[in-house]
């Protein structure tokens, strides 16, 4: 068991002043399962009205407007989250019942098909087929996609940006945690495994000693169902444990973005980020 702090803050910065924004941030942590949330807040400056809501994938969904000039937008969350991982075995089931439950089920639907950021390259449709070539069971099937789009996608920044397509970094053979979940989640779906990306966080040092706050920054895995949802890190080759935070799901990384919305009256924007983490037990 491990209790997280996580300072969130991002934003934008106009070059002349905004008028006007219209926003939505996904930035509170999810609460169930292995992960109970402490407390979770939201600070927005300029000062905004908040509404709330939770989307069509399960998400918490903050809205707000500023309709007073603005030459900085910044959004603050502030989260303390436990997470209790269980140690539990991936779940399997035949190819038959998969087939089965996914084609008769309307929740996977969507969690099948491509989206123009998962869209595999003709490359990863051949690997992920001859990975079930082999005779694993689906479960099986996804640690070993897992394992080879791993190998393939070195981890590097600079490479990609958020609109960069699964199929961009596959190219590149280079890319962050979004890129390889978007072309492990196409993998998986062209062979009929549903699949789902998640966002949150990872405290990226596990020998930090309690209360010393680290750097970090969101982070992307994917989660599959092969009987139950089971979610994995192909970034680390890691399961999901004490050191993940869950914010959302969705079927790519544009339905979890952390910020984003419209502005009035600004010639120009640049964005900044930054994650601190902080072990508290």
């Amino acid at each position: 068991m491990s209790r997280l702090r996580i300072v969130h803050r991002t934003g934008f910065s106009y070059k002349s002043p905004a008028t006007a924004s219209y926003n939505e941030a996904r930035m509170l942590p999810f609460s169930g399962g292995d992960q109970f949330v402490f407390s979770a807040t939201l600070d927005i400056l300029p000062s905004a009205t908040q509404n709330s809501y939770v989307d069509y994938w399960g998400t918490r969904v903050s809205t707000f407007e500023v309709l007073t000039p603005h030459t900085e937008l910044s959004v603050t969350a502030t989260s303390v989250v436990e997470v209790r991982p269980v140690v539990r075995e991936t779940p399997d089931i035949s190819w038959d019942q998969l087939t089965n439950t996914a084609q008769t089920t309307t929740q996977f639907v969507e969690f099948l098909h491509h989206t123009r950021m998962t869209e595999p390259p003709v490359e990863v449709v051949a690997l992920a087929e001859s990975i079930v070539g082999r005779g694993l069971s689906p479960a099986e099937t996804a640690m070993a996609v897992c394992q080879a789009v791993h190998e393939h996608i070195t981890y590097m920044q600079g490479v990609t940006g958020v609109h960069s397509t699964g199929a961009d970094a596959w190219e590149a053979g280079q890319g962050v945690c979004q890129d390889i979940a978007h072309v492990t989640l196409g993998a998986l779906r062209s062979v009929g495994i549903p699949a789902r990306y998640v966002s949150g966080y990872l405290h990226p040092r596990p020998d930090a000693p309690l209360g010393e706050t680290i750097v970090g920054e969101s982070h992307a895995w994917v989660e599959w169902f092969t009987g139950d949802w089971f979610g994995y890190d192909p970034t680390n080759m890691i399961a999901i444990g004490e050191r993940h935070v869950l914010i959302a799901h969705g079927r790519d990384y544009r339905d979890v973005s952390p910020l984003r919305g419209v502005y009035a009256g600004a010639s120009a924007s640049g964005v900044f980020v930054r994650v601190e983490i902080t072990r508290e037990a």
